[in-house]
């Protein structure tokens, strides 16, 4: 019998796939998958497609946050601005977009701060993270899904916030987490 600790690395491979879900936000299908040991197993995956999340700094210190009403966690949260990329859009594209819609700002200057897969497991999406400097109030049109309430916080009210399990959405908890080191620099 192999040792399963000299397989950790062997890539899986999908032998099959089957289309069980559609809508415009996500895709779920059913991959027949062979593993490194030869088994061969039945793998979900909910496809999102690529996402973008913007942490708006006012100035220095201040930070524009935006809460709603999430339906599937079913509260309210304060969060920073984030959604998809629509096909065809450039990242700092969305990120301007979506700053836009649900806050109400255009930034002059974008710095990316990191990408990362929202789920390791079963979701296939990629968060591009951004800072957003240089503010400019512009007139918005919102999203027809969305409610939002758009408020400016004291950066380390969020940070504390953050720390103290207010902030629920993983995209807000790594860019606030990001600018605080950067800060410390």
């Amino acid at each position: 019998m192999t040792d399963r600790r000299q397989l950790a690395r062997v890539p899986w491979r999908r032998l099959s796939t089957r289309e069980v879900y559609e809508n415009g936000w996500i895709r779920v299908r059913e991959d027949q998958v062979a593993l490194p040991d030869g088994q061969t197993t039945i793998y979900g995956v909910v496809e999102c497609g690529g996402c973008v999340g913007v942490l708006p700094f006012v100035d220095a210190d201040t930070v524009v946050m935006v809460g709603q009403y999430r339906y599937v966690a079913g509260d309210f949260y304060w969060e920073m601005p984030t959604g998809s990329i629509k096909p065809g859009e450039g990242e700092e594209a969305a990120v301007q977009r979506e700053l836009a819609e649900e806050a109400g700002y255009e930034a002059d200057r974008l710095v990316k701060l990191c990408a990362y897969h929202t789920s390791k497991s079963v979701v296939e999406e990629t968060a591009n993270i951004y800072l957003a400097e240089g503010l400019r109030p512009i007139q918005r049109s919102p999203d027809p899904t969305e409610f939002i309430e758009v408020r400016a916080f004291p950066f380390d009210e969020v940070l504390r916030m953050v720390e103290r399990g207010e902030i629920k959405d993983s995209m807000t908890i790594v860019a606030v987490l990001h600018a605080a080191c950067r800060r410390r620099r």
